[in-house]
């Protein structure tokens, strides 16, 4: 990369710049700092932080350095080296470009900057207060630029009082360093909060390297690479990682995406991500992924908004179908064998049937089950026989079912893997196996928990699960209302976390999994309407439910019946969704023109 000097941009292309406040909270000045860096061609990054970033935040780089006679105007709004004429808003190839981001992280804070640039043999300190300099300094450092900023929003009382607690500041940090460390795998990353490193990764140029260091071995090692040669000859690059269909979450927040080197939120593409696992995911699960697009320069609009995390395409149904022709691609020829590591005995993967009567067995109640205290986790409940199928007597006859709200219902089948057809004495009944399954688990484990506790059942061997650091700053947050919830977890250092114990009526859950969708419950609550365990709960028993796509038995249909008929709002799922759809006699005579 060619350097230039820093200059103030003339007054006719800086009335052209989407400009606004770019410094938020402290993960808009972590941001900009390491963006800032990231153009300097550093190649290691240090990122400290202390209370969330509010007290103190420091970035230090090996990049190439602010030439002493210029550090001072790097503090100058609208002072950049990264553009020049008009016709570079065109073609921007650089993270920044504005000139804004130091003008607007000093006049909140107090920062003191040291540069040296790798041509010169000494470099420059600079300490600033609310935007004004206040010391100037001949530096001896290595080549390279380290900016601490302490009591951020010091000056700015009514902005700091609206900051979040420091985890939560901490977190927002961590969830765009995470994304720049995987994206920039030639790039050392160390990070710390309040003297405990969060992660490191080697930069060695490996993304999966950096990938495993950031995601862990579980969930990064099951990802599978988009293989170069989909657009090899294309003037538009697809590359990254994208999760094989097994591996899912609850919410979108685990697909990322990056545009020439730039994280963006673009509603869009990650729409032709999900689009690409069309039929291939449970209904209500979104895909992990990883997708960087690299494309010239002048075919993408940076220059949208002012925290540039949205860009606007010159050809944009282009780009959604090669992302989509991608993502699609990497699934499904490449799921079943580019498995780069081979699960745990105490976690292999069972077959959709051993996983349904699993599931099917928690709606037994518990006083009924004869399973011995160090049974495995995963040991179905209900009475087997040869063939592994639970026997007639595990579901109750349906003349022996009272239920509140719904009649009796007497079972016809299954359609679609999804829907159960059930006949009542006033017509046709259609019940979502998914979201009765839901209702169920949580009014079985609701009602435990005000009870006092939910039952735990210890695992034969403790579980490591391993998030991503704002994954786990978020989940250490949540360990007291996970223990009142059965579920023992601790901290077991840099993200990692032992799983000790899961809710009695759940012990055939898949920790990992859990853990990453209880991790997001916290910001999915609403805080008037409901406690943090209820929030946690609903959350608990969307994992856990049957999915859509498993074949029941007529047994364990009826099981399910049973279940939700006892339940006391048995027409809803715990999310509002509807379990039941009626269709009347009357409805089917008229249907059929028997009527009239």
């Amino acid at each position: 990369m060619q350097t230039h000097t820093i200059q103030l941009l003339p007054e006719h292309i800086a009335a052209r710049i989407a400009a606004g406040e770019v410094v938020e909270r402290p993960a808009s000045v972590v941001k900009e700092l390491v963006e800032n860096s990231l153009d300097a061609e550093a190649t290691r990054l240090e990122i400290t932080t202390a209370d969330g970033g509010q007290a103190f935040i420091r970035v230090q780089d090996n990049g190439h350095g602010i030439p002493t006679a210029e550090a001072a105007l790097a503090f100058r709004r609208h002072a950049t080296s990264k553009l020049r004429t008009a016709a570079d808003l065109e073609k921007i190839a650089t993270l920044g470009f504005r000139g804004e981001a130091l003008a607007s992280i000093a006049s909140v804070s107090r920062i003191t900057c040291t540069t040296r640039h790798r041509d010169e043999p000494t470099g420059a300190r600079l300490r600033l207060e609310a935007g004004e300099i206040v010391s100037q300094s001949a530096s001896g450092r290595p080549p390279g630029t380290e900016m601490e900023i302490r009591d951020l929003f010091y000056n700015v009382p009514a902005r700091r009082k609206f900051l979040r607690t420091a985890r939560t500041e901490r977190r927002h940090c961590d969830a765009f360093l995470t994304r720049y460390a995987i994206a920039y795998p030639q790039v050392a990353f160390q990070v710390s909060h309040d003297g405990r490193t969060a992660f490191t990764t080697p930069g060695n140029g490996d993304p999966r390297e950096a990938l495993l260091a950031v995601y862990g071995l579980e969930l990064g090692g099951s990802l599978l690479e988009i293989p170069a040669a989909l657009t090899a000859n294309d003037p538009l690059q697809v590359r990254g990682f994208v999760g094989p269909p097994g591996v899912h979450r609850a919410d979108r927040g685990y697909i990322t995406l990056f545009i020439n080197g730039r994280w963006v939120a673009d509603l869009r593409l990650t729409y032709a991500i999900s689009q690409a696992y069309h039929t291939l995911l449970p209904t209500g699960r979104h895909p992990v992924a990883f997708v960087q697009v690299t494309m010239p320069p002048d075919e993408v609009d940076v220059n949208v908004h002012p925290a540039k995390t949205e860009v606007r395409f010159r050809e944009g149904d282009a780009v959604f179908r090669a992302v989509q022709r991608a993502v699609r691609a990497t699934v499904i020829e490449s799921a079943p064998t580019t498995r780069s590591w081979e699960a745990p005995a105490s976690e292999t993967p069972r077959t959709p049937q051993q996983e349904t009567r699993a599931q099917l067995a928690a709606l037994q109640p518990a006083q009924q089950l004869d399973l011995p205290a160090s049974a495995p986790a995963h040991t179905s409940r209900l009475p087997q026989t040869e063939g592994n199928h639970p026997t007639a007597a595990a579901a109750p006859s349906p003349s022996a079912r009272a239920g509140a709200g719904l009649p009796i219902l007497r079972s016809i089948g299954q359609i679609a893997a999804a829907f159960i057809i059930a006949e009542g004495p006033d017509g046709l009944y259609l019940i979502d196996q998914h979201a009765a399954h839901e209702r169920v688990l949580y009014e079985q484990l609701l009602a435990d928990w005000m009870s006092g506790a939910i039952p735990s059942q210890p695992l034969l061997e403790p579980v490591t699960v391993t998030l991503p650091a704002d994954e786990a700053a978020q989940l250490e947050g949540l360990l007291p209302h996970l223990a009142a919830l059965g579920l023992e977890v601790e901290p077991f250092g840099r993200g990692t976390f032992l799983v000790r114990a899961l809710p009695a009526p759940l012990g055939h859950v898949t920790p990992a999994g859990l853990l990453a969708d209880l991790a997001a419950a916290l910001d999915a609550r609403d805080p008037i309407r409901e406690a943090q365990e209820e929030a946690l709960i609903r959350r608990i028993c969307k994992r856990a439910a049957i999915k859509a796509g498993q074949v029941l038995t007529p047994q364990e249909i009826e099981a399910l019946l049973d279940a939700l008929e006892r339940t006391q709002n048995p027409r809803t799922c715990p999310h509002g969704r509807p379990t039941v759809l009626q269709i009347t006699l009357e409805q089917l005579a008229r249907q059929f023109g028997r009527l009239g």
